[in-house]
């Protein structure tokens, strides 16, 4: 991922471990694709105690957020920077977000009395 957007120069790592948040967003988002692939398989295949069907479900389910994980990754990158950054149409007249690392006051002192 870069640095910087390409387009805004927006940087994307707003302050350092920044993206540490993304590992709630991407659980959200594995949860969520779990449920949803559970509630296909019980509609369109159906569950039963009688068989495996429910642990075919678990094995397909497994590998297929594994192959899924870079695109999860990425996209809950992106929702997590959006919760941050919005999007503003005026961009090019408008200074990126700046977060207080970046600001001097962040490195100023408080005066002694």
């Amino acid at each position: 991922m870069p640095d910087k957007c390409p387009e805004c120069g927006q940087p994307f790592e707003l302050e350092v471990g920044f993206w540490f948040g993304t590992g709630y967003v991407s659980y959200a988002l594995s949860f969520a694709f779990s449920v949803a692939s559970f509630i296909a398989w019980w509609v369109l295949v159906g569950l039963s105690t009688q068989d495996y069907r429910f642990f075919m479900w678990m094995g397909i389910n497994a590998v297929l957020l594994v192959l899924l994980q870079p695109w999860i990754m990425r996209l809950s990158r992106v929702i997590y920077l959006y919760f941050f950054v919005s999007y503003d149409p005026s961009y090019p007249h408008n200074s990126v977000k700046k977060f207080d690392y970046e600001t001097e006051s962040y490195y100023k002192k408080p005066e002694e009395e």
